[in-house]
């Protein structure tokens, strides 16, 4: 299974699928690493693992609509089974989700659908919840409202900053996107379970 992961910043998500991709526990290769502006610390890490890197920057696009179409023919060109994103902070439009049709991935540090946007962590706390966590999704022209594929939950400590709740949340979602990579790689559907579950709680 070939993926094409994104990254915005210093890539702690994609050093881990790295490292499992090395020790022979993730069956997958990372076809490339792409990033919507130079200097991250995400496209270096790749490079230093020699995998092929790119860079789409977003400020060389006067129009949204231009730059998201070079971003899409840019990790088409590697033909990936999935996109992930990995800390990307840009939004992609339909055009890039048509060219990629339920094979965008992405994560989000609480348990959908509560919390959903930027600010996951920091408005769990401000909400006090006694847990939250993560979640794997297959990523739709909503904010953080596409199909779920996998979740982990997060005790929330009665000292717990935003900073300390989110490296804890970090850590099982490095965990979990590894293993839904895992997962599909090894041809399971989780995305038709995921529809099939969405299509009960909209009954």
């Amino acid at each position: 299974m070939r993926i094409v992961v994104l990254v915005s910043g210093t890539g702690s998500n994609l050093q881990a699928v790295i490292d499992a991709v090395a020790d022979g526990t993730l069956p997958v290769t990372i076809a490339a690493v792409g990033a919507d502006r130079p200097g991250t610390g995400g496209v270096q890490r790749a490079a230093d693992a020699g995998i092929p890197t790119f860079e789409v920057d977003f400020r060389e696009y006067p129009e949204r609509t231009d730059w998201n179409q070079a971003l899409t023919e840019a990790v088409a060109a590697h033909e990936p089974d999935y996109v992930v994103s990995s800390g990307f902070m840009r939004i992609v439009d339909q055009h890039f989700l048509d060219r990629f049709p339920s094979r965008y991935l992405n994560t989000h540090p609480a348990l959908l659908p509560s919390f959903p946007g930027a600010h996951g962590v920091r408005d769990a706390l401000a909400y006090g919840v006694k847990v939250t966590g993560c979640t794997v999704m297959i990523a739709d022209a909503g904010v953080d409202t596409g199909p779920i594929l996998a979740q982990t939950a997060v005790a929330v400590l009665p000292d717990d900053t935003e900073d300390t709740l989110h490296q804890r949340i970090k850590v099982e979602e490095r965990r979990l996107l590894i293993e839904t990579l895992r997962n599909l790689a090894g041809g399971d559907d989780l995305f038709v379970r995921a529809s099939r579950t969405d299509d009960v709680r909209g009954a």
